[in-house]
């Protein structure tokens, strides 16, 4: 009679052969990834030198968005204050 320690232990894993295609099918794919990092990083930094140092300070619209009803459009009633957000990143 086996015991539960035994049918534990028996190998039911399917094919147990040496010298499978795990190992190099890892590295391969660990090398591409790695290349394709290395060719991303390379694509984004390309890029960024490309961006200029500072960006133009948005302007207010040549047309204001003129508003159906005749009262004030939302572009008049904004306030020249940042908000919160804009602060933090500004100040």
């Amino acid at each position: 009679m086996l015991t539960a320690a035994q049918v534990l232990a028996e190998n039911n894993f399917g094919d147990t052969r040496t010298g499978g295609l795990a190992g190099p099918m890892g590295l391969f794919l660990i090398l591409l990834l790695a290349t394709a990092t290395v060719l991303l990083i390379r694509n984004m930094n390309s890029r960024l030198r490309r961006l200029p140092d500072r960006f133009p300070a948005p302007g207010p619209t040549d047309t204001p968005a003129a508003d159906p009803a005749g009262g004030a459009s939302a572009q008049e009633s904004r306030t020249d204050t940042p908000n919160g957000h804009q602060q933090h990143r500004n100040g």
